[in-house]
């Protein structure tokens, strides 16, 4: 087992992101809750629904990384990583419960009970107005996003990513950003047109559009909640590595977890040349750790778990 320091975890990349999201989404929200209050629209009320939804989803995600922070002691030995994932779950399941839910059940209400829009030029001024504020929150996150695709198709990095922070944000935005479209077409339809129930219908959309978005961030926060293995490469470096020494002779799978995005537990099973000394047997694990912390820093738990070959030569006691 390596005895090596554990540093302290660094915060992910994505705390501007989350703060102009928060902002954005708290501005939004006032302004679209007196846009509905003036006009009577279904649609504008479900997306001030959303936006205050979306402005308490920051607060999780901003709590899930304060407390991802904490040093581990000896209750919490592997540290508070997972509190991201924890809080980046409970994200999901607001946006799924809450933003879509509500957003459904105005849209079902004002189908069975459709009321003209009154004065529909506030709401064109909100969308107006919400669609630069989103868009910019949009184009932060999907810049902090960027920065860590490595050259990937924007699904293969969204599947692989480690920061739910960074795409929880992202996946709001966007959704937000096509819900302020069905909004307007919803209003802009139901005036043009005289049929207040696609105002309804609008709304009806804006849910399903979260339903959606909430199914996919629930499905990849549920992955790494349960603890998702180190990357493939990273795993086979790791292994070319150990295997490299002169002392090992041979090394079982590696069994790895993240903890948090910058958090890999990694458990290493070596069988070791027969004729080492307890001293060398020593300085042959802290050279190993040594070699794989310098390469990956992201390893902060890394367990080496020695085996001798069992020297055949030598002779066996009868029984």
């Amino acid at each position: 087992m390596s005895n090596a320091p554990v540093p302290a975890a660094e915060p992910p990349a994505s705390k501007v992101a989350i703060i102009a999201a928060l902002a954005a989404n708290l501005a939004i929200a006032v302004i679209k809750f007196v846009a509905a209050g003036f006009t009577g629209s279904s649609a504008m009320l479900a997306e001030g629904i959303h936006s205050v939804v979306d402005t308490a989803n920051e607060f999780l995600l901003l709590l899930g990384l304060r407390k991802s922070q904490q040093p581990a002691h000896a209750g919490r030995p592997f540290g508070y990583g997972k509190e991201l994932y924890f809080w980046s779950f409970i994200v999901a399941v607001c946006i799924f419960a809450i933003g879509g839910g509500i957003s459904i059940y105005e849209g079902i209400e004002h189908l069975r009970h459709p009321t003209p829009l009154e004065n529909p030029t506030w709401n064109y001024v909100v969308l107006g107005l919400a669609f630069l504020f989103d868009g910019a929150s949009f184009l932060v996150a999907r810049r902090t996003f960027n920065a860590q695709r490595n050259g990937r198709s924007f699904w293969a990095a969204f599947r692989s990513s480690k920061d739910p922070s960074i795409f929880v944000v992202l996946f709001e935005d966007a959704a937000d950003l096509m819900g302020l479209i069905v909004a307007f077409l919803g209003v802009f339809l139901s005036h043009q047109l005289q049929s207040p129930a696609l105002d309804g219908v609008a709304s009806l959309v804006i849910g399903l559009i979260l339903l959606v978005v909430a199914g996919l961030l629930l499905r990849e926060n549920k992955s790494l909640l349960l603890g998702e293995p180190a990357e493939a490469e990273l795993l086979r470096e790791v292994e070319a590595m150990i295997t490299a020494d002169e002392t090992v002779v041979a090394l079982d799978a590696p069994l790895s977890s993240y903890l948090s995005p910058h958090e890999i537990l990694l458990v290493l099973r070596v069988e070791f040349q027969p004729e080492l000394s307890a001293t060398q047997l020593t300085e042959a694990i802290s050279r190993l750790d040594a070699t794989v912390r310098a390469r990956y820093p992201d390893i902060r738990h890394l367990f080496v778990q020695p085996s001798l070959v069992p020297d055949k030569s030598a002779p066996t006691a009868i029984k």
